[in-house]
């Protein structure tokens, strides 16, 4: 922005300057966005749609004079097209996140000047329109706008004060009739209820819910929310003609597939006015299902003290399908809408006594249900705290009362009146109505579970688990009713009990009950649970029902939590429509935050209540170590333990999470439960459930975590897993494996307390003595399975690292475990050589005897050594006989190479086929944590696939480094033999062992090179074989890898290796021996830094870059690849060091070369490319068949010229598509303009090679972004490419120029666009008809995202210019016009036409009119009508009902004729 206008506002009472944008600024800036709100409104892409109705939302408050006006003209336009269902949700949303805006401008005296819009009483209609309409968005089979449609009527009615029909004139919208709109609105509602059907079918679960599963409930809370707002803003007549009509629909019908949506209904009424709601809509449905019951059978297990309970009998009494649904339906709808009645409900009390206890004496299992429902919804009416009149209108906008004031939570002050909300505080009387309740339903439904489980009262099973069935639903539904009401166990104190306050202020409700109740409810559950375990075992729906108790009983808060969680969902679902923000330009009001209604503050007031309630005394046992579960905490806690070992795999499921839950709340209890489960583990009789069963509870993060800390827990825990080998089942060993790798991703190291544990305490394991049993577990010796003996090998790697970090602990562990490793690099399981890689890059991290740049002395100072820790444990193993070749072969055991690895690219040992997913996880793990190798970018494609592990490397260089020379001497003997040896797998091992040994600039290294090292190096360059060039190749590149963090300090033998790279070849040597030196030089030359290059390195550039620019015309393909790739890096390191330096190249002599009379790299290129380019075009098919002749003379040099020029040029373009693949592109730009033309121009050529790579050029240079400096020459060769003489280049630059527009279309300036455009439209007229019509196709795209000024003088002058062709043929058709002349105005009218497709602009009919009218002009002019015609009809078919009114009849008539398809114009 260009500037910036500071405002000084008063934020309530305080002077807070600010920086805004000023009124130009702010009206650029909302025209830029409108265009991207435009283009993303109407997407399918549901996310994006609701995107930019919240932009929209907030650019309204911004700049109402251009938002509103384009959001009124987007609704009216979808209202238009009501059949496209996207459109017309996307544009309802838009106007209900932006309702509150519309208000405000309605109301305000804000000027609003715009096509669609006549005012700011033209949003009033829209309003009113938006709200009329909103009823016919109502419709069951289309959900998306049915949710839409009650999202806006919930955000309209937030911002109105009151719903009535008589309003003053200072309302939004005086003259509409609510009371219409109210009943038509009612009818709507009814009919979509009577229509609606569940989303998915329900099954017959102990905890199927009230919801009976359709979209109104499902997806969000927009239709609980409007029913609120709705109930909440009527006035009291329009409510009273509401609750009577919803009344008589509630009590005539019954619904099965809406029953959450009436009682939703219902529930909002009575939240609004409970009063009136129980007396008229509650008393009839209660009294309805209570006389249902009459008459129906009775099981007498509902709690009657007058009943009997049922015995056996032949037939067993049911309720007829009829009566069982009406009976369900109306017993959920009620306990949806006695959720607010509070204490309107105390005058039915007996009346729900006996609805609840008939309900549970019902033979249907669905009946028992809804009395659970009943039960749970009437407890917590009565005595939890929710808020009453919510969503009534307490504050009134100072500029229109008609409106509701938001609030804006941050602006609190104590002068200021506060509209507290009004809580529902229950009363004695309802407390007590409470205490009935539990005294019928869970006291004696404990008695009576006590009954069934101590003495045998039914003779038939059947009558047992219904009986145990419905008791535990009373049980069940109690417990859920009073949540956290119900006092929670008193916890246990090392010296007693102890009464613990509150940590955290919250509470659900009134307390109810006592302590005492709870606990007998643990006991008798304790009971029952072992009962069910000995009797009915295989009954899941009674023991899901007791884990359902136990969780409720045990985790105090948990459900107040899960409440919670799903209320902030729904919150998070219903804020962008209720927003105001806080700058607003409508009526000039600015806030501190955010303003929402008051009726969303007041739930998200209550929603964190909830959320404290749930919280009060979660984390007071946590943090107390002296404090203790009760002994009825612990019993169910034993009880879960076992449900979660069941053979059901639901109970198990159910039993653990609920078990979790009780572990985090009372930590102390995690470490007898692991080494119970891990006891399962190591038991050879376990069955597999049990396993099953003990790895879910073990692989939880809660017990994870408290593996850190607790040394008995982790002992148990690691010898658990690593002792169960013996289990047979594959379900138990794939469950032991996810543990295992579950636990390596989670390992978070262990504390100092486990590491210095002192060994002299009974209770607790030494930590040594748990290293050294895993150790001994983990050699191949002890006859584990091999994955278990990689799982030790892996848990001892952990430890080791875990007392490595300790200052404290014995290096005794860290020394025997490198050991370890070492030694199993001769292990013959592949899977463990893998791991001891792993181990030793992680253990050997000292490195005493490797050369530092901070010593004073040089590489021969021996002063300063000190000895590893490791290198006693180390030596002895090996300085062993033959341990370096048994090691190196069995490594390279690793490198094995098949066809499909070889035809790849980039491999990698991850991909190696002798490990699963499993293993690999085990294995491989801190490889995908450790610093990446190479650090520069792997570009270069010459080498096909790459089996060099840096990984492999690394590890000799750390042992050399922890070792010294000793290794060196030891490995030297079978470095040669696998140096020399013909199997490309053991040259891969040879090639990563000695790049580690190059790379690790130890003491004495410098000796070993000039003694022996450098006779290998050169050996491997003029080897003939060419299969183990990749890993040479990388080996060279990790010789000279920089060290440091940054990679910028040279290692000790970088120079040594580039001069062994650097002497001449013989001329001797094979053509692939040279590419494999090239290759090499361009591998080492990537890993040097530029910008610290010293005098020798720049050196060594210069040399090799007159050698390069030597042999560019090399007799060999391969040759001459390997030079333009090793040219490419050479250069940009010249450029890079210059860049870096500030020093000129020519000062350096880096790029200087006496060779060349311009006597610069980069002006010979330029040059030379230049000259060359011109020869090669003239090259004919038949000299070039000469040249296949031998032409070449003895030494590889072409005699023929010609040729020579070809090489030279593919050369060049290698350089090119290195230096773009290469990301280094940037410090060459200047080169690479230059070198436009060429590329350009040689697409097409009598050679197949040059054209292939000219072609491959392009393709990567028409994507590259031109910077200032080079972009006016890349202008002036483009359009000077444009007017070649060959047509071809002509063609080539058109395609070029398609990019290069896109991509530079913010960075050209005004003449250079106008230049180009100019260039292509005279490329109109070409006499070439390929070029014509490519000319056409690149204009069309200019149009569609080009400069727009350009675009209307363009479409201008070719209608203009088409026409006067039109006429002047149409009065003398014997013209003597060109083919040309006549097919370039035509081709422009065709771009105009194909560059707006599915639009229709003003000026479009005229332009397709007149293009049609050329149809019956010869070829190519009428070819180019008929396709252009063609592609309008198919870009146009889906809006041609509403776009054909925008052409007059005339011509439609026209467009009818130039197609056979002239009914579709009709």
């Amino acid at each position: 922005m260009h500037s910036k206008n500071a405002y000084n506002m008063s934020n309530y009472g305080n002077e807070q300057p600010g920086l805004f944008l000023g009124q130009p600024d702010r009206v650029s800036f909302v025209n830029v966005v409108l265009k991207l709100i435009d283009r993303g409104q109407y997407s399918k892409n549901e996310r994006l749609s609701e995107t930019v109705a919240a932009t929209t939302s907030i650019l309204s408050y911004v700049e109402p004079s251009l938002v509103l006006p384009f959001l009124a003209s987007r609704f009216h336009m979808a209202l238009e097209t009501m059949t496209a269902t996207h459109q017309l949700k996307s544009a309802v949303i838009s106007v209900a996140f932006s309702g509150r805006s519309l208000f405000l401008t309605t109301l305000s005296a804000l000027p609003v000047n715009s096509d669609y819009v006549g005012g700011s009483d033209s949003f009033g209609d829209l309003l009113m329109i938006a709200l009329s309409n909103a009823l016919l968005g109502i419709d069951a089979n289309d959900p998306p706008k049915t949710l839409a449609t009650m999202q806006l009527i919930g955000s309209l009615f937030s911002s109105m004060a009151s719903l009535e029909d008589n309003m003053d004139e200072a309302a939004p919208f005086p003259s509409f009739s609510f009371s219409e709109w109210l009943d038509e609105f009612l009818c709507r509602l009814f009919s979509l209820l009577r229509h609606l059907e569940p989303s998915s079918v329900l099954n017959e679960d102990l905890r199927s819910p009230a919801t009976s599963g359709t979209f109104l409930v499902d997806d969000g809370p927009y239709y609980y929310c409007m029913l609120e707002i709705l109930m909440g803003r009527l006035s009291d007549s329009l409510y009273k003609q509401a609750l009577k009509k919803i009344s008589n629909f509630v009590t005539t019908n019954i619904l099965p597939g809406a029953i959450a949506e009436v009682g939703l209904l219902c529930g909002a009424c009575v939240h609004s006015n409970p009063r009136e709601a129980v007396i008229h809509l509650l008393e009839p449905i209660l009294a309805s299902a209570i006389s249902s019951f009459r008459g129906t059978p009775t099981t007498g297990f509902g709690g009657r003290e007058s009943s009997n309970i049922f015995q056996s009998s032949k037939a067993k009494p049911i309720l007829s399908p009829a009566v069982e649904t009406a009976i369900e339906y109306q017993l959920k709808v009620l306990s949806v809408a006695i959720s607010y009645g509070g204490p309107e409900l105390l005058r039915y009390k007996e009346d729900f006594k006996e609805a609840i206890v008939s309900a549970f004496d019902s033979p249907s299992w669905k009946v028992n249900g809804a009395g659970d429902h009943v039960l749970r919804s009437l407890l917590g009416s009565l005595v939890h705290y929710y808020p009453i009149y919510q969503y009534k209108c307490v504050l009134h906008h100072q500029g229109a009362t008609s409106l509701e004031e938001w609030i804006d939570k941050k602006d609190f002050s104590v002068d200021k009146p506060i509209m507290a909300p009004n809580w529902h505080v229950p009363t004695d009387e309802e407390v007590k109505f409470a205490n009935e309740l539990l005294k019928l339903h869970l006291e004696s439904a404990l008695d009576d579970l006590l009954k069934i489980c101590q003495s045998k009262i039914h003779s038939d099973p059947g009558n047992e688990k219904d009986h145990l069935k419905v008791t535990l639903l009373r049980v069940d539904s109690s417990l859920q009713g009073v949540l956290s009401c119900l006092p929670d166990f008193r916890p246990t104190h090392s010296n007693g009990v102890v009464e613990v306050p509150f940590t955290i202020a919250g509470a659900t409700g009134s307390c109810i009950g006592s302590t005492e109740l709870r606990q007998k409810a643990a006991s008798v559950i304790h009971e029952t649970c072992e009962f069910l375990l000995k009797e009915k075992s295989d009954d899941s729906i009674l023991l899901l029902l007791v884990i359902r108790i136990m969780d409720t009983l045990g985790n105090y808060g948990s459900s107040e939590y899960e409440e919670w969680s799903n209320q902030r969902q729904a919150w998070k679902l219903e804020s962008t429509a209720i927003i105001e923000p806080p700058v607003n330009y409508i009526v000039s009001s600015y806030s501190k935050g955010k303003r929402r209604p008051r009726w969303a503050l007041i739930d998200k007031a209550y929603m964190h209540n909830t959320w404290r309630s749930s919280q009060s005394s979660y984390h007071l046992y946590r943090t107390s170590g002296s404090m203790f579960p009760s002994d009825h905490v612990i019993l169910l806690m034993d009880d879960l333990l076992n449900l979660s070992l069941h053979s059901y795999e639901t109970v198990r499921a159910r039993a653990a999470k609920y078990l979790l839950r009780t572990m985090k709340r009372w930590p102390s209890t995690i470490s007898n439960i692991v080494l119970t489960l891990s006891e399962n583990l190591r038991n050879s009789s376990s069955p597999e459930n049990v396993v099953l069963g003990s790895c879910a509870v073990l692989s939880s993060q809660t017990v994870l975590k408290r593996l850190t800390t607790d040394t008995k827990a982790l002992s148990s825990f690691l010898l658990g897993i690593l002792s169960s080998s013996h289990h047979e089942s594959l379900k138990a060993q794939k469950a032991i494996s996810e543990l295992f790798v579950k636990y390596n991703i989670h390992f978070a190291g262990l504390s100092r307390s486990i590491l210095t544990t002192p060994g002299n305490q009974a209770d607790r394991t030494d930590f040594a003595d748990l290293v050294a049993e895993i150790g001994a577990m983990s050699f191949e010796s002890s006859n584990l399975h091999w994955r278990y003996n990689l799982m030790a090998n892996r848990v001892l790697l952990l430890l080791a690292m875990a007392s490595r970090n300790d200052p404290n602990s014995s290096t005794k562990v860290l020394s025997e475990t490198a050991g370890h490793f070492l030694k199993n690099l001769k292990s013959q399981l592949p899977q463990t050589r893998i791991l001891a890689i792993s181990a030793l890059n992680t253990l050997l991290k000292e490195s005493p005897y490797k050369f530092s740049a901070d010593l004073p002395g040089g590489p021969g100072d021996l002063g300063r050594q000190t000895t590893s820790s490791l290198e006693g444990a180390l030596s002895d193993i090996f300085l062993e006989e033959g341990f370096f070749s048994e090691t190196l072969n069995n490594l390279s055991h690793v490198h094995i190479i098949t066809d499909s690895d070889a035809a790849s690219s980039g491999g990698n040992h991850r991909n190696s086929s002798f490990q699963s997913m499993a293993d690999k996880s085990i294995s491989r793990f801190y490889f995908d944590f450790s610093a990446s190798w190479p650090r520069t970018p792997s570009w270069i494609s010459l080498c096909g696939s790459d089996n060099f592990y840096s990984n492999f490397a690394r590890i000799f260089k750390r042992l050399i480094q922890e070792c010294g020379m000793p290794v060196l001497q030891a490995l030297k003997n079978a470095l040669e033999e696998f140096l020399n040896a013909k199997e490309r797998s053991k040259q891969c091992v040879a090639a990563e062992a000695f790049a580690g040994v190059l790379h690790s600039d130890v003491f004495g290294i410098s000796e070993e090179w000039d003694s022996w090292m450098v006779v290998q190096l050169q050996h491997i360059i003029l080897a003939p074989s060419v299969e183990s060039i990749p890993e040479w190749m990388a080996c060279i590149r990790y010789a000279v890898t920089g060290k440091g963090k940054s990679g910028t300090r040279a290692p000790l033998l970088r120079q040594k290796v580039m001069d062994c790279l650097m002497k001449p070849l013989t001329e001797t040597v094979t053509t692939s021996v040279i590419a494999k030196r090239y290759t090499f030089l361009s591998a080492a030359l990537i890993e040097m830094s530029p910008p610290r290059m010293p005098e020798v390195e720049l050196l060594v550039h210069s040399k090799l870059l007159e050698e390069l620019l030597n042999n560019m015309n090399h007799s060999s393909a391969q040759v001459r690849e390997s030079i333009g790739v090793t040219l490419s890096v050479l250069c940009s390191n010249i450029r890079l060091h210059a860049s870096f330096s500030h020093d000129h190249l020519h000062q350096t002599g880096a790029s200087s070369s006496d060779m060349q009379p311009g006597g610069s790299w980069d002006r010979y290129l330029i040059e030379q490319a230049s000259e060359l380019v011109l020869n090669l075009q003239n090259i004919s098919v038949s000299e070039t068949m000469e040249f296949a002749t031998n032409k070449i003379s003895d030494n590889g040099t072409s005699i023929d010229h010609s040729q020579d020029d070809i090489k030279w040029m593919e050369t060049l373009f290698h350089f090119i598509i290195s230096s773009l693949k290469s990301g280094r592109s940037s410090v060459l730009l200047d080169v690479i303009v230059g070198l436009l033309y060429p590329v350009i121009s040689l697409q097409e050529t009598s050679s197949k090679d040059l054209s292939n790579l000219a072609k491959a050029s392009f393709e990567l240079l028409k994507w590259r972004v031109f910077g200032v400096p080079h972009l006016q020459k890349a202008v002036s060769i483009i359009l000077s490419s444009a007017h070649d003489s060959n047509w071809r280049t002509r063609s080539a630059t058109l395609t070029f120029l398609r990019s290069f527009m896109y991509r530079h279309t913010f960075i050209l300036s005004k003449l250079d666009k106008q230049q180009i455009w100019q260039t292509v439209e005279k490329l109109l007229s070409d006499n070439q008809v390929e070029v014509r019509e490519h000319a056409a196709a690149v204009l069309a795209g200019l149009m569609k995202g080009g400069d727009e000024d350009l675009a209307h003088d363009f479409r201008c002058r070719a209608y203009e210019q088409a026409n006067i062709i039109f006429k002047k043929r149409k009065q003398s058709m014997r013209s003597r016009d060109s083919i040309a002349s006549i097919h370039g105005p035509v081709l422009a009218l065709a771009a105009c036409v194909l560059s707006v497709p599915y639009d229709m602009p003003s000026w479009l009919p005229e332009h397709v009119t007149l293009l049609a009218q050329f149809v019956s002009e010869p070829s190519p002019v009428k070819s180019t009508v008929t396709k252009a015609v063609a592609e309008f009809r198919r870009t146009h078919a889906d809006t041609w009902s509403v776009q054909k009114d925008s052409f007059t009849e005339d011509q439609l008539e026209v467009l009818a004729d130039t197609s056979s398809s002239s009914s579709y114009f009709a």
